[in-house]
């Protein structure tokens, strides 16, 4: 039987406030435990929520960016359920009256688009964090996270396959970083992911039964767990067997999937409307301030770095992939005007070398006016692309820009014409076989000649001017 797969995620993304989403307690990512803590975030008798207009702001900022319809009116429910790092009780969230619905996002699937529908973005809380003494039968509860404000955007169940899960995640993330609102780090939990996947007979409409898969901190473990789901539901059918609506947890080091828990419904939490706070208006008018604030989305970034930089898609996707990679390589170009050549040194070893250091463009040595440079004196014929790969190495470890590193060296390449001449002269008389062999058709000792002259410069002669020097000569 051929089976299709079906997925569907719900992403939760921290914002990127000072504050929490209903009092003044800090946003901040660690701190002494149950330090960013207060009586509202905790639920004590008396206290009254007040609402963080800024995370209102930048869950419209995401909705306008996705495509969705922000509605004019939305409001908060208590969702309760009980568990130990939930001091309230419930987490207040959006249920009927959500933020934003009916949205969508462009996938590039086989070189064609595709669009992947996002059900609704609405505002919530987080709960706090349990801590787990492997030690000891006991569990610690750190409450600074409660009440750091989310948005969690649900995604239609259009996604075929774990690659596009994976794709679709990619450019969530890059839009929430795009926009600034959210800092994109899945190892500290600020932005997180929970799949919903079934299978189905192919050419079947309606769902199978799905499983919800949780504890996934990286884009490879949400297609692995996906991948690993997806056989095990695969196994099930084909065995006779039932597929169990349930939550299951990832286990990276084991590579499986493991139940958790049955799935909870709607109804389970027993929704209803937040006494504590009023429906949120929003009118055309906070709409259009918020639409002039976005900026140019990473699609449409691609797009442009193409058309006007005349570059491979490729190249465009990888450049556009981090808001300031994209501004560096812009830089760069402003500079030296030469679009594909500042692509391959970006792409090649800038890139490189901030990946084996696992560091961020941010904090690149090599500045955008000193990798113009290097580039300007390449095609000026300053230096050669090989000494260059030197260079850039320096100008990383140092910071230096090239003109300096290039004179401390001495690796001003070779252009004079009667210089190289008296040096091709000499290689030419004392090698008088290889040139008869040449004259004699042996095509393939021009290398031989070229390597001569490379090795008597010092690596330090101009290439072109080499070789077409070395034609001339060579023919008599």
């Amino acid at each position: 039987m051929e089976f299709e797969t079906v997925i569907g995620l719900e992403v939760h993304a921290q914002m990127l406030t000072d504050t929490k989403i209903f009092c003044n307690c800090s946003t901040k990512f660690g701190g002494t435990p149950n330090s960013h803590a207060c009586p509202v975030c905790l639920g004590m008798p008396g206290v009254l929520p007040v609402l963080n207009k800024k995370v209102v702001e930048y869950g419209m900022k995401m909705a306008l960016a996705t495509n969705c319809t922000i509605n004019p009116s939305n409001s908060f429910a208590r969702k309760n359920y009980f568990y130990p790092d939930l001091p309230k009780g419930y987490q207040i969230s959006q249920f009927a009256y959500p933020l934003a619905e009916h949205g969508y996002i462009l996938l590039e699937i086989n070189g064609e688009q595709k669009k992947i529908g996002i059900t609704r973005i609405h505002m919530e809380e987080d709960a706090g964090k349990l801590m787990h003494d492997e030690n000891n039968p006991v569990s610690y509860v750190d409450l600074n996270r409660t009440g750091v404000p989310l948005i969690e955007i649900v995604s239609e169940p259009d996604m075929r396959s774990p690659e596009e899960a994976a794709d679709y995640l990619k450019r969530l993330h890059e839009i929430l970083v795009y926009l600034e609102i959210c800092d994109g780090n899945m190892e500290e939990g600020s932005f997180r992911c929970d799949a919903n996947v079934s299978i189905r007979p192919k050419g079947q409409k309606e769902f199978g039964t799905r499983a919800e898969l949780k504890n996934m901190n990286s884009f490879r473990n949400v297609q692995r767990a996906l991948e690993y789901e997806v056989k095990r539901q695969q196994y099930l059918v084909e065995n006779g067997q039932k597929i169990v609506q349930e939550t299951r947890l990832w286990d990276d080091a084991q590579g499986v999937t493991n139940p958790m828990r049955s799935k909870e419904e709607a109804h389970d939490y027993r929704y209803f409307p937040d006494p504590d706070l009023v429906p949120v208006m929003v009118d055309e008018t906070w709409i259009a301030r918020i639409r002039e604030e976005l900026p140019e989305l990473p699609l449409v970034k691609r797009e442009r770095f193409v058309k006007d930089y005349q570059i491979p898609a490729y190249d465009a996707g990888v450049l556009t992939a981090d808001k300031a990679l994209a501004l560096y390589y812009e830089d760069v170009v402003k500079l030296c005007g030469k679009p594909k050549q500042v692509s391959n040194w970006v792409m090649g070893d800038v890139l490189r070398f901030l990946n084996e250091e696992k560091r961020d463009i941010r904090q690149c040595p090599i500045s955008a006016k000193s990798l113009a440079d290097m580039i300007t004196l390449i095609e000026e014929g300053a230096i050669s692309g090989k000494m260059a790969k030197d260079v850039i190495d320096d100008m990383y470890k140092t910071g230096k820009p090239p003109q300096d590193i290039i004179k401390e060296k001495g690796l001003v390449q070779i252009t004079d014409e009667g210089e190289l001449i008296k040096t091709i002269s000499a290689i030419i008389e004392a090698s008088p076989n290889q040139l008869k062999d040449y004259r004699g058709g042996k095509e393939k000792l021009f290398g031989f000649f070229v390597g001569q002259v490379m090795k008597a410069t010092q690596g330090k002669a101009n290439p072109q001017l080499v070789n077409d020097l070395l034609k001339k000569m060579l023919a008599g």
